[in-house]
């Protein structure tokens, strides 16, 4: 079996998110994938049963769990693939388009996230910032603070992250750069990902929540982890067109 390692969401190798993309000849046992993913120890690693006309079957990985989405993963599966394709998930169909100069588009569902009381337990997690609102999504808790530099800066207690309920924690904050409207940043320690580079899905909930606060359709964000990356997303009523670049960085032979 082919494997590749694309790093997603970026154009430049070394930078986005990192993610494993393995091809399937037919459908693989759970349990190996599992193994598969936690070897790579990438924050998510795709199967893709690619055989046929599609649409094709795609799973994705943690290194300790299975994800209903995942949105570079996907992106690097597309990348691979040529840049347009269609997955059947377990979020349902997924439709990727290639674009000019190696983008893709994805399309996947909105995820409009419902404005809740913020806890004790999600302000002690995240000192030094300026909680302005919280709201909690299908997977993620996002929390919109005063500023991108208290993005940037924040230096979260991933412990007391761990039992805050739900897949992780959005922080998020008006952007600071020219072109780009929104910065956020992607903890998620319950599955094994202290911080993530560049989360796809997260950009559902993002889309949703900012869209109608800057009034505009179409938003440009900027994951500012470490590795950093961009995300455009352009808000469709109920989905959510999530567009980036991706760079293969390595092709081998899976052996076992």
């Amino acid at each position: 079996m082919e494997i590749f390692v694309v790093d997603a969401f970026t154009d430049r190798p070394f930078s986005g998110n990192p993610a494993g993309v393995v091809l399937l000849p037919e459908p693989a046992d759970p349990a190996w994938m599992q193994s598969v993913a936690a070897e790579m120890k990438h924050a998510e690693t795709a199967f893709v049963e690619a055989s046929g006309s599609g649409p094709f079957p795609l799973r994705w990985f943690t290194p300790t769990t299975e994800v209903d989405l995942c949105g570079h993963a996907t992106l690097a599966t597309a990348h691979v693939l040529g840049g347009s394709a269609v997955f059947s998930t377990r979020s349902g169909f997924l439709t990727c388009t290639a674009g000019k100069d190696g983008w893709v588009e994805m399309d996947f569902p909105a995820d409009p996230p419902v404005p809740v009381d913020a806890t004790p337990l999600l302000r002690a997690a995240l000192p030094g910032v300026t909680v302005k609102a919280v709201a909690r999504g299908v997977s993620d808790v996002l929390v919109e603070v005063a500023s991108a530099a208290e993005v940037r800066a924040l230096r979260p207690d991933l412990v007391l992250l761990d039992d805050v309920p739900g897949r992780g924690v959005i922080v998020t904050a008006r952007g600071d750069l020219p072109g780009v409207d929104v910065v956020s940043r992607c903890f998620y320690p319950s599955f094994g990902v202290p911080e993530d580079p560049v989360t796809g899905s997260a950009h559902c909930t993002l889309a949703a929540w900012w869209s109608p606060r800057l009034g505009r359709q179409t938003l440009l964000g900027e994951q500012a982890s470490p590795r950093g990356g961009r995300v455009q997303m352009t808000l469709r009523d109920d989905r959510v067109g999530l567009a980036g670049q991706g760079v293969t960085v390595l092709r081998g032979e899976l052996t076992v």
